[in-house]
């Protein structure tokens, strides 16, 4: 199994001052959602029952409540899947998220890969019972537009495709919407509640995909296996959007500002991306030194992304913070390359 994941601030409890490793949502403001589950705590004396927050979001896509599966986090979903499927034959758009790969191989399936650089329109999928995509993908940011994945899904309806879109809020691309289900039988959509409301913690995501699909991924799930606190916060994100609206345009404009300066330093590269995360390459030196004097000398956490299929250890990803952390950011990055 590939081992570790973005945000390890756990690791560094006290030195972390900012954290460009985890692609969350930092600017939400949560106080409003803390006030509303402090009158929610009765609910931990009952069972938990994801059926309303199944409800609410069926109503707010415009599909059925069959077709809707609520889970303790996207990466749960993420292995419902691959458990429901056990020993299909899998291919897997790299780099991506290690959970594609780890929920595959846990549960027998026979796995192979496709670059994220190939030109998906003339990919063929024959002999492959699923294909996982990230999308916008983590860790580099790429991104399929709507149409794109549409023609591919077309194209291989003997391919069932898995398109997790848990940064869906972190691009202004079209991307595919819930509803697409409804004409792709072969489509099965994984997002999340957490990333853009900066709740990780919650662990909340569903399932949207045809009847057919859902029945058979409740067959796996666990009961009870989303909390009450979870299940209530979720429902208050729902019902009051306009006090989680993600700054997308003005995120992404100090996205591309942290790139400019990046790029203004010798010794790295940035990748393109379509969104507010993003990979770099050292020329010299290893991400792992990098993130080792980053966190030690100046409280910085960055993502060493080596561990990523398809990546070595020059690469490391960063999610853009505030103007001013992005600018000690770059200011410790040209130092520490300076001593290389």
């Amino acid at each position: 199994m590939l081992f570790g994941h973005g945000d390890d601030f756990y690791n560094f409890p006290q030195e972390v001052k900012i954290n460009f490793s985890s692609n969350v949502w930092h600017g939400a403001n949560l106080e409003k959602l803390t006030e509303h589950l402090i009158t929610q705590f009765d609910k931990l004396a009952h069972y938990p029952d994801a059926t309303p927050l199944g409800r609410l979001l069926a109503r707010r896509f415009e599909i059925n409540e069959n077709e809707v599966v609520v889970t303790n986090g996207s990466v749960t979903a993420l292995y419902l899947l691959a458990q429901a499927w056990k020993g299909a034959r899998s291919a897997i758009f790299i780099p991506s998220f290690s959970e594609y790969e780890d929920a595959c191989l846990l549960h027998g399936h026979e796995v192979s890969y496709v670059s994220n650089a190939e030109d998906i329109s003339a990919l063929s999928l024959e002999g492959k019972d699923f294909c996982w995509i990230g999308n916008p993908n983590n860790p580099d940011g790429r991104l399929f537009r709507r149409p794109e994945l549409l023609r591919l899904i077309a194209a291989n309806r003997q391919t069932t495709f898995v398109i997790d879109q848990a940064f869906v809020s972190f691009t202004t691309e079209d991307m595919l919407k819930p509803v697409d289900i409804k004409t792709n039988k072969n489509l099965i959509i994984v997002q999340s509640i957490s990333k853009a409301y900066n709740v990780p913690g919650l662990r909340m995501g569903y399932i949207v995909a045809s009847p057919a699909v859902t029945e058979e991924v409740r067959k796996y799930l666990i009961p009870w296996s989303v909390n009450a606190i979870a299940i209530e916060a979720s429902k208050y994100i729902l019902i009051h959007p306009a006090q989680f609206t993600l700054p997308i345009r003005k995120w992404q404009r100090e996205t591309a500002e942290l790139i400019y300066q990046l790029n203004k330093i010798d010794g790295i590269e940035v990748l393109p991306t379509s969104t507010t995360f993003f990979l770099v390459r050292l020329k010299k030196g290893t991400a792992a030194d990098l993130k080792k004097y980053l966190i030690e000398q100046h409280g910085i956490l960055i993502r060493d992304a080596s561990n990523f299929r398809g990546l070595d250890e020059s690469f490391f990803r960063l999610s853009t913070q505030t103007g001013a952390e992005n600018q000690t950011l770059t200011a410790a990055i040209r130092q520490w390359l300076e001593t290389q």
